[in-house]
């Protein structure tokens, strides 16, 4: 796979397409990923002593923590999982342990490693369903024996009359395969052979913990895997459609192309150097006041601290090390400060990034320059249906003020809000469209002023409504 060499500028640049503003923490997470591709240039023994420098990104919901996580793994292929710090408890108590979120990242790099090798050979493996079809609606005639001298004989393919026979069946499956290609045979039914799936394993024990159940899932993921292949070299007959059954036949000849142990090698280097872990929440594992039945806050901290810090974790396809994953966490911290983080977790959290809260302005931003604006999405849904939806500039404008209005009379759920207030706006439109092909609908700042103003005045359903 060709290494990707972003320049942070270019990052920034990348970023801006889909998130609006929040130019601190761009750039901050643009340095550590440059930083990866530089500490792979570094001389060996230097290399392996360059730990990532671990983000904490604060600000209020809604402004783009998680969004810029995300866009980052994906312009870089990395593996990437978001868990939830208080998913996590310490250990001896019911919950999830911390190594799960490892684990985790070793799946999404699995199966990331995986459709990359299956869409390398996915030329190769249409070519072979395709081969696979044919044979399903040609069946090739078995040889026979011709009768000779004293009961012995030739098969029929060695006679003078087989060359002709052969001829016309090559042309005929000639014929066949591009009446295929060109979509002729897509409701003819064929039967086909492919692998039975292995039967999944779970395990109910009630009051069992976390580190228990993550534990006890690593013992059985050997049987699971033997199961797996025992139940691989099976398969199943089935009769589908050929539109049905190219898809099947397509991944299930990718699968025997690709190598599972290359695969599984490929991933666990590329979640150990380049894996990114985006742990939401953090705040709400901090000191402070406490209220309620909380499970040892601290001591959660000090099982993530491992972790974070370089360690090695156990899972079914072999220790991973965390040493140079990069760990993005994030919270609102409303009512705790980054201060309230053990000593030790802080002090593996270098950078800190404030993100402010969205503005008007940025609402209007978000709704027209991003690549893949909710305005967008929501044309492209009701195109679907034959009705075509234009947005003017006052339009998108008074959308952008009622937002900002709600979150400020309300609780501030940042550009969450947006999707609220274009679902209440859009409701009929998107519920009568079948019924309205072929109608335009021009959304403008009377369009939107006449369907919210009712519930902007009245306070109780803009709350629960908007």
């Amino acid at each position: 796979m060709r290494e990707l060499s972003f320049t942070p500028r270019e990052i920034v640049s990348e970023l801006d397409r889909f998130i609006v503003g929040q130019q601190d923490a761009k750039r901050a997470v643009a340095i550590a990923l440059r930083n990866r591709w530089r500490r792979k240039r570094v001389p060996p023994p230097l290399r392996d002593e360059i730990a990532p420098k671990n983000i904490l990104l604060m600000g209020p919901t809604g402004c783009g923590k998680t969004e810029i996580a995300r866009r980052l793994a994906k312009l870089d292929r990395a593996p990437f999982v978001k868990v939830e710090a208080t998913k996590f408890t310490e250990v001896g108590y019911v919950g999830r342990d911390v190594d799960s979120m490892v684990r985790d990242l070793i799946e999404a790099s699995i199966k990331l490693v995986r459709d990359e090798a299956m869409a390398d050979v996915a030329t190769r493996a249409k070519d072979l369903a395709e081969d696979r079809i044919l044979d399903a609606l040609l069946p090739r005639p078995k040889p026979k024996a011709a009768p000779g001298f004293f009961g012995g004989g030739v098969p029929f393919d060695q006679t003078p009359s087989s060359s002709s026979s052969s001829v016309d069946d090559s042309r005929t499956r000639d014929r066949f395969r591009q009446m295929l290609r060109d979509g002729q045979l897509e409701d003819r039914e064929i039967e086909i052979d492919v692998a039975a799936a292995a039967p999944t394993m779970q395990v109910f024990a009630p009051g069992m913990g976390g580190a228990g159940m993550d534990g006890l899932s690593d013992q059985l993921g050997g049987l699971q895997e033997a199961l797996s292949s025992a139940f691989g070299g099976k398969r199943k007959q089935r009769t589908l459609t050929v539109k049905e059954a190219r898809p099947l036949l397509e991944k299930d000849e990718a699968g025997k192309l690709v190598d599972q142990e290359q695969i599984t090698r490929e991933a666990v280097r590329r979640a150990e150097d380049s894996g990114i872990i985006f742990i939401d929440e953090i705040d709400k594992i901090a000191g402070g006041e406490r209220r309620g039945a909380d499970v040892s806050r601290e001591g959660v901290q000090r099982d993530i601290l491992p972790i974070i810090e370089g360690s090695t974790v156990s899972t079914k396809y072999g220790p991973v090390k965390t040493d140079h994953v990069l760990f993005i966490c994030a919270g609102a911290f409303h009512m705790s400060k980054p201060s309230d983080l053990i000593p030790e977790l802080q002090g593996r959290l270098p950078i800190r990034v404030e993100l402010k809260p969205l503005s008007r302005a940025d609402f209007v931003k978000i709704l027209k320059d991003t690549e893949v604006s909710l305005i967008r999405q929501y044309q492209a849904l009701l195109e679907v249906e034959g009705v075509k939806v234009a947005f003017t500039d006052d339009g998108l404008d008074e959308i952008a003020e009622v937002a900002a209005i709600v979150n400020d009379q309300q609780e501030n759920i940042g550009a969450r809000r947006l999707a609220t207030v274009l679902e209440q706006l859009l409701e009929e439109e998107s519920f009568d469209a079948p019924d309205r092909r072929g109608r335009d609908v021009v959304i403008d700042k009377p369009f939107v002023q006449k369907k919210l103003s009712p519930l902007l005045r009245r306070e109780d359903l803009s709350r629960y409504i908007l």
